[in-house]
């Protein structure tokens, strides 16, 4: 039947036959797609499948695209009215768009996958230390896999060239002098590539950590092979290098949970109540949806020669809450001294002989 359907085109022009095949190639990939998208649409029937579907049909979706035509087209090729010189040539280009294709599938599998883990573990939750371990994790192994994987496709392509092999073997005869030149050139880049392997898996920070960080407190929004970025509090953005992070010192809030205490002083006048000022204190907190009702203290930290110096210590869920807590307390608990102690702030007393 395929011999049959060859001579009846046999009297078709070349340029023809040859778009024909094409026309073919492409419509039979489209199609082969459209099918696999409707076979993969028909099992979904709750939301988290359908987020799952929509991430395969919007990561693999312009893939498919070019790899399935180019698939086809290569098992079509043989069949092209072509010069025989020109044949190696078109088997060369069509094999190298299909290995740069097959790579973006890859590419789009491994997205699919961090769409389907990230959606698993979500960081909307208020305690998620777990789901920060894993996105912290993925979200570097995810970088490094496409990386190797666009390397590996360049050696691929490189390596199918006879006059690249020559070049390959000649680089790995001189690679001793070579290595060594490259691996001074570059200490600094492996350092923080080694460094990003050492943060990911030890984990000192992780995606959406509270920090403390040359003075500057944020939270950590994106952290890749080489540098981490942090978002300080007033929407700026604090570029650090991944080495960073390992050899110099910083705080994290948020390094075995989210949950943190809170503090704020006040310096009064000696006459004071502490009892009635400590009764105020807890009935604030009590009363306040931030307090996650750990931690509820009030105690006289320190005096000098004019003030004592008290210290309300509170408990929250987030450094978010427990920072607003903090404010809610002081001006609440300033305006209770004003309105019941007015001489219970600090003053200054002056004795006439």
């Amino acid at each position: 039947m395929w011999n049959e359907l060859l001579d009846k085109t046999d009297h078709l022009p070349a340029l023809l036959w040859n778009l024909l095949l094409v026309g073919i190639s492409v419509i039979a990939g489209w199609l082969i797609k459209f099918l696999l998208s409707l076979f993969v649409r028909k099992p979904a029937a709750n939301k988290d499948e359908f987020t799952l579907v929509h991430s395969i049909l919007f990561r693999l979706g312009k893939a498919f695209n070019y790899f399935l035509p180019l698939l086809i087209l290569n098992m079509v090729l043989p069949l092209m009215r072509v010069p025989p010189k020109y044949l190696p040539l078109m088997g060369k280009a069509a094999e190298i768009a299909l290995t740069l294709s097959f790579a973006a599938l890859v590419i789009g599998i491994i997205k699919v996958l961090e769409d389907y883990i990230s959606h698993t573990y979500d960081l909307k939750k208020s305690n998620n230390l777990k789901e920060r371990k894993i996105r912290t994790q993925l979200q570097f192994l995810r970088k490094l896999a496409v990386a190797l994987i666009l390397v590996l496709t360049a050696c691929v392509i490189l390596l199918s060239f006879d006059s690249m092999r020559k070049l390959g073997a000649g680089l790995l005869t001189g690679v001793g002098v070579g290595g060594i030149i490259i691996g001074f050139a570059a200490q600094k880049s492996l350092g923080n590539l080694l460094a990003g392997f050492q943060l990911a898996f030890t984990q000192p920070i992780r995606i959406d950590d509270v920090l403390v960080v040359e003075g500057e407190w944020g939270r950590v929004e994106e952290i890749t092979l080489t540098y981490v970025v942090l978002s300080i509090w007033d929407q700026r953005k604090l570029i650090l290098p991944i080495n960073y992070f390992i050899e110099k010192p910083f705080q994290n809030w948020t390094r075995t949970g989210s949950e943190i205490l809170g503090t704020a002083f006040f310096y009064l006048d000696y006459t004071i109540p502490i009892d009635a000022i400590r009764k105020e204190y807890e009935r604030l907190v009590q009363t306040s949806p931030l307090w996650d009702k750990r931690v509820c203290t009030l105690q006289v930290t320190n005096i000098t020669d004019r003030t004592l110096e008290v210290r309300a210590l509170m408990s929250a869920a987030t450094s978010g809450n427990a920072f607003d807590l903090r404010c809610y307390i002081r001006e609440h608990l300033i305006k209770y001294v004003n309105e019941h102690y007015p001489g219970g702030l600090p003053i200054t007393r002056i004795v006439k002989n």
